[in-house]
């Protein structure tokens, strides 16, 4: 019986700026069947992130290959020793229905593949606070810049996936928490729900102003996610023997000029980080998955089950509906981690579908 694959294809190599309707193919084809060693699998959830966009425009992700994504998906048929049918798993199907995982099979080969129990926690947090997101905001925060307790940490986006991990991580470990976020609501959630101390605007008139209020000690301890104008903001906060990870900059990622935003940054507060003796970490999380994602999974599992970390997740119902959530996600549109609902989750009882559409968290 042959199966139908819906899904999505990079169209061209985007041009410049944001993505259009032009960037993305929508298809349907016959699902592959599986070799040997192989198993065929059914997404469940899509991951949306902002380094897709990167992908997209460098000519990493050709034009008529499926459009890459991490997802969970389940096992619908398999001839592989590694996975069985019926079973749970993290991986890189891309943005389709259907996908094949095994020998053979290339992937963006982070956290890659593993099987999950549903009964630890919902599925859809392996590509959130459980997956590289979880692992990205970790290795940031805590491996690169050892927070102490009693300093003050500011994270941007942070409201954003990403951003509510390394605040209430940083909360966790004894930190005073100042988020940066954009529309008020957003400031609201961050500090009434996830406990940070503070939550500034972006969008304020006086940024700068607004930060030394909520950091009248400084900054010992700042997650990048945004740069441009929100970096500048914070520049002149950082104290002595401050700490960055530079995780990413999704302000800069529409950029038309084909430049490095990173050097740009760079070059914008070398002198502040040369006068305060600062480190400057660049975050590729795939450096950390050897060295810490077992420790990272036992701790951060921990966390979650406990309640001590929440999560929320912005959820999209349909793959045909991915490129418009993908522009959400990149215009801040978004509200907590971007994923897009392909198929019907089997070990969804209702709740957390609930729970979503109340705007309530995880955890």
């Amino acid at each position: 019986m042959t199966t139908d694959n819906p899904h999505w294809r990079l169209a061209r190599t985007p041009p410049s700026g944001w993505p259009t309707d032009g960037d993305f193919d929508f298809n349907t084809a016959p699902a592959a069947d599986p070799g040997s060693g192989q198993a065929l699998a059914r997404t469940l959830y899509l991951s949306l992130d902002p380094y897709q966009w990167g992908r997209r425009r460098s000519g990493t992700e050709q034009p008529g290959e499926v459009c890459h994504g991490r997802t969970v998906s389940q096992v619908v048929a398999s001839r592989s020793d590694r996975f069985a049918e019926g079973d749970f798993i993290f991986h890189t199907n891309g943005w389709q229905t259907f996908g094949l995982v095994g020998d053979g099979i290339g992937c963006f080969n982070y956290m890659y593949p593993r099987t999950l129990d549903p009964a630890q926690a919902p599925l859809s947090t392996a590509l959130g606070v459980l997956g590289m997101l979880g692992l990205t905001a970790y290795a940031g925060l805590v491996v690169q810049c050892a927070p102490q307790a009693g300093e003050t940490v500011v994270v941007s986006a942070a409201s954003g996936g990403v951003g509510q991990v390394v605040g209430q991580m940083a909360r966790l470990l004894g930190c005073r928490v100042v988020g940066i976020a954009g529309a008020e609501h957003k400031c609201t959630y961050v500090r009434d729900d996830l406990g940070f101390d503070a939550c500034v605007s972006h969008q304020s008139p006086d940024l700068t102003g607004e930060l030394r209020r909520a950091c009248p000690d400084g900054i010992d301890v700042y997650f990048e996610n945004v740069g441009g104008a929100v970096f500048e903001a914070v520049l002149p906060h950082f104290r002595q023997g401050a700490r960055i990870s530079l995780c990413g900059m999704i302000s800069q990622y529409g950029n038309t000029d084909g430049g490095d935003a990173g050097a740009a940054w760079r070059a914008a507060g070398a002198a502040t980080f040369k006068r305060l003796d600062m480190g400057v970490h660049n975050l590729f999380v795939g450096n950390y998955v050897d060295s810490h994602q077992d420790e990272f999974l036992a701790r951060m599992g921990d966390w979650v089950r406990a309640g001590e970390i929440r999560y929320r997740e912005d959820l999209w119902q349909g793959l045909e509906r991915a490129p418009e959530a993908f522009s959400a996600m990149l215009g801040g549109r978004n509200f907590g981690k971007t994923l897009v609902g392909v198929t019907e989750d089997p070990t969804d009882d209702g709740d957390a579908a609930q729970r979503r559409a109340a705007g309530n968290t995880l955890g």
